[in-house]
């Protein structure tokens, strides 16, 4: 297995429990974890709907880790890069102007830019070998 895949396996495994965390039952586990407390239907929706942002991109990577033959190696380590990488500025942005908030999200910040390090470093090596 090249570091590729299993830096595609490592990242689909980490955010799946994520995503789904967000979208299976928000209102009980976002008050669980969080503290946040989600009600009605467009609350709902919302974090269904980044549910399956989450899980849509995990199967990109599930695909392009499992079947290299796809293709898609490239495409899903860009991906991840991005993916990681947005959603550390978007939280680095908050630590500036909101300042600290739940140490489960500090912790998310640091393994998203670890993760999107990791996924350019994958990159860097697959376009060297490819």
């Amino acid at each position: 297995m090249t570091f590729s895949q299993k830096i595609l396996l490592l990242a689909a495994g980490g955010v799946t429990p994520v995503g789904l965390s967000y979208g299976v039952d928000p209102s009980l586990t976002l008050d669980v974890l969080y503290g946040l407390s989600v009600s009605g239907t467009d609350q709902t929706h919302i974090y269904r709907g980044i549910m399956g942002l989450y899980l849509g991109f995990c199967a990109l990577w599930l695909t392009a880790a499992l079947k290299p033959a796809a293709g898609l190696e490239r495409s899903a380590l860009i991906s991840l890069v991005v993916f990681m990488f947005g959603i550390a500025a978007g939280r680095g942005l908050s630590l500036i102007i909101d300042g600290q908030p739940h140490p489960l999200f500090v912790g998310y910040f640091l393994i998203e830019i670890v993760s999107g390090l990791l996924a350019m470093k994958a990159l860097k090596t697959a376009s060297a070998s490819g």
